[in-house]
């Protein structure tokens, strides 16, 4: 079972409503408490002012990219340490390098199945 505190929070940066409900759902059922941002703009705002404990980053976001965002977090010192995981459609070897290559501790792709999700969290959490 996933160790964590009873308080730990994601935030999803997530545009499409049915994979914001499907990865709010894992978490909620997980206990943890779920943040969401529908664009790279507004995570980074919520970001100035509060620490998650894992940040979940779609790559096709309105505005700004996934990728630019996460280069964004992993380059500030206050939000550096924070596991990003970039979730996709965005499926093939290269879009999974580059996420990577921007800063991401693991790239997950979409659909989401939960034993996957449950797993990729397991690791992050007790790394």
């Amino acid at each position: 079972m996933i160790t964590k505190t009873a308080t730990a929070t994601a935030l999803i940066v997530e545009d499409v409503q049915t994979d914001l409900m499907i990865l709010t759902s894992y978490l909620e059922n997980l206990g943890w408490r779920v943040i969401s941002a529908v664009n790279g703009e507004e995570a980074l705002t919520y970001l100035s002012a509060n620490t998650p404990d894992i940040v979940f980053l779609d790559v096709v976001l309105p505005g700004r990219s996934g990728f630019e965002i996460c280069r964004t977090i992993k380059s500030q010192t206050d939000t550096q340490k924070i596991p990003v995981v970039m979730c996709s459609t965005k499926n093939t070897d290269m879009d999974r390098f580059w996420g990577l290559k921007q800063g991401a501790d693991l790239y997950l792709t979409k659909p989401v199945n939960r034993h996957d999700f449950v797993d990729i969290l397991q690791k992050l959490v007790n790394k």
